[in-house]
This record gives structure tokens, sequence and C-alpha cells, in this order.
């Protein structure tokens, strides 16, 4: 007998396969029996397909060093159970939405996801935008009586649950929907605000997995899936070692958004013009990453590390995460949605810096252009 969908998973890219559900797996086998995840994949393609084409799931190669080891295994990934296509197969999302085995919702839409499109209606099959797919995927439960849900938005951005949630709720409100499902929706759904760390690329096309496994995928050994105590006092979520439950996000989120996001696409508009590839010849490069050091322990250290614990140590962490030899993280990948993803990664800490010393910063002056 298979287990149950508990999961419904809004995004079929590489980095959920690698983290969260990897995460459920992980569970299962320890087990938790947390269930399968019924992935949606909301942007044209073809994953759908080609996770429905392997039923027997895929793996992650997970490489890197940990604690001055070197660490190179092979995790298999079983649990998702189907992937259906939004486009295509709404009325599909919808059933699950009301089936009783329902748990969680998970949602990865990258830091311009939260945007709605004034077309969305209630009876949009689909809508378009993300929060109002999520506004119909919770209307359909509450009409049939379903329990509350446990939601998990992996955006990288600052206090994603609330934020979401008081999108769908406004959805709702211009939707007419009854206050009933508005306060359902905010008060008896559980929106964990949370944040999710882990370095994942392709997977390495000289594995021997490679032939067989197009779903494969590389992760560093670092993982982290912090998320905000609820008022409650606990998520109702389950048990993991990469999970930590902490009572205030905000940190987390500067040092990780700020230090390791904003490297990211600082190299990115920086180095890749410059032609080079990936973020390992970057960080092969003594001069650039002269100018990489300079920028964040001269520019973006000092704009949060006097509300962050630690931001130096995690910042040097940072260093030794991106010179990991084992992963091809392509600049033109992390260049994707770059405009939406300055704005949260590196915007901010520029306007700071300025309030902060009362003068631009250069390097980030020199990335940055004047739109932002």
């Amino acid at each position: 007998m298979n287990p149950a969908e508990t999961v419904l998973q809004f995004g079929a890219g590489r980095f959920l396969r690698a983290f969260v559900d990897r995460f459920v797996q992980n569970a299962n086998d320890g087990g938790q029996r947390v269930g399968r995840v019924v992935v949606v994949q909301s942007t044209p393609g073809a994953r759908a397909d080609l996770i429905n084409s392997q039923p027997q799931g895929y793996h992650v190669v997970v490489r890197g060093l940990c604690d001055g080891e070197i660490v190179d295994r092979v995790e298999p990934v079983r649990s998702i159970s189907r992937a259906l296509v939004a486009q295509n197969q709404w009325p599909d999302v919808l059933a699950v939405a009301r089936s009783a085995d329902l748990k969680y919702l998970v949602t990865n839409a990258t830091e311009a996801g939260y945007a709605v499109d004034g077309a969305d209606r209630a009876d949009s099959a689909p809508p378009a935008s993300m929060p109002a797919k999520l506004t119909q995927v919770l209307w359909a439960r509450f009409q049939v009586g379903g329990a509350p849900l446990v939601l998990l938005p992996c955006e990288l951005i600052e206090g994603n649950a609330t934020k979401l949630c008081e999108i769908v709720c406004t959805l709702a409100r211009q939707w007419k929907l009854p206050e009933e499902f508005v306060a359902w929706t905010r008060q008896q759904c559980q929106w964990l605000k949370n944040l999710v760390d882990c370095i994942v690329t392709p997977g390495p096309a000289d594995h021997p997995l490679a032939s067989t496994d197009r779903l494969l995928v590389s992760a560093e050994p670092y993982m982290l899936w912090a998320i905000e105590r609820p008022a409650d006092g606990k998520p109702n979520l389950f048990q993991h070692p990469a999970i930590q439950v902490v009572d205030e996000l905000a940190p987390y989120y500067l040092r990780k958004v700020r230090i390791l996001n904003g490297l990211h696409s600082a190299m990115a508009a920086k180095f890749r013009p410059a032609g080079f590839e990936t973020v390992l010849a970057v960080m092969n490069d003594r001069d650039a990453v002269r100018w990489l050091r300079a920028l964040l322990f001269e520019e973006i250290v000092p704009t949060i590390a006097w509300r962050v614990d630690g931001a130096a140590l995690f910042a040097d962490q940072t260093f030794d995460r991106l010179r990991n030899p084992f992963l091809a993280h392509r600049l033109a990948d992390i260049a994707l949605n770059h405009e939406a993803k300055v704005k949260v990664r590196l915007k901010p800490t520029r306007d700071e810096y300025e309030r902060l010393f009362g003068r631009p910063p250069r390097k980030l002056g020199e990335v940055l252009s004047t739109q932002y």
C-alpha cells in the first residue's frame, strides 16, 4: 500500500526536489510516515512529464566538505507520488486540495512569486498567479470541511508566510468569498515563516547515474530549514535534524539572504559579463575573490553585524561553501529573475549602508544600476 499523499507542492524545480522532498524522504526512512508529495508545475515545460516518467524516484548527489571531511554520497528520493501541470490538470489539483489525507502545502515561486494577476478570478481554471492558485486550493478545501493545512512558503522573502497569508486573504475578500473562509485561512491554518538554506545545482554529467536518472541533482552537505516558532508554540511539522525551530527568524533571514544570496547575485552581475560561467570559476580567480571579500566584509557584513550575532563567522563559512569543488553552480542560473532578486538581496544592503555611513558603497555601486 502506497503512503498517503500528504504534501501539495507548488514547484517542480531542482531546489525543492533536493531539499523539501528529500526532507520528506529522510523522515519517511526514519519511520515517521510523513507521506508523499504531489508536485504542481505552474510554468511551461516538460518537468512534470519527466517526474512522472521516473516512478522509481531520483537521486541527490551530496558532495562537499563537512567538519573538514569530504562528503560524497548518493541519497535516493522516492517521496514524490506524481506531478500535475496546473494549466492542464487544475481539477486534479483541486481534488488533492479536498483530500482528507492532505496536511502540508509548500510553495517556492522565487522572489517575484507573490505578484498578483489582476485578471485572476475565483473561477479561473487555473488562475495565473501563485497566490490566486493558493486561494483557490484553500477555498476548495474549506468548502468540503477539510482540516486546516500547514503552509510552508519557501520563497526568500522576509516574513514569507505572513505576507502570503495577507495576499491570500485580500484575494478572498476581493472575490467576495465568505468571511468564515478568511478567518479559517488566517487563524486555523498554520502559516510557518521559514528560511531554506542549501546550495543545489544540476546533477554532475559525469556521474554513473546521469545516464539513467534524468532528474539527478547535486547538493552541498550543509542543510538548514529554520522555522519561526508560531504563536501557539509548536509547528505542526515532522522532525528532521536540519529543521531548527527558532524564536525569531529575522537574523537567520538577514545573514542568509544578504550574505550568501547577495554574494551570488553580485557574482552574476559582476563576473558573468566578464566570461565566468560558474561560482567555482569565480572563487578560483584571485582578483575576483579579493573583490568579493571586500564587498562582503566592507559593505555587506557591516550593515547587519549590529543585529545578527555571528554575521562575520557566517560570512567566513559562506566562502568555504562557495569553494565547494563538487558543485557546478552556473552564474546563468543565478541570474534568472535577476531584477527581483536584486531588490531583495542587494538593494537593502546598499540603502542601509548609505544610512549608516553617509556614503554609497563602492563595490555595490559597481553591480547596482541607477534603476535600483
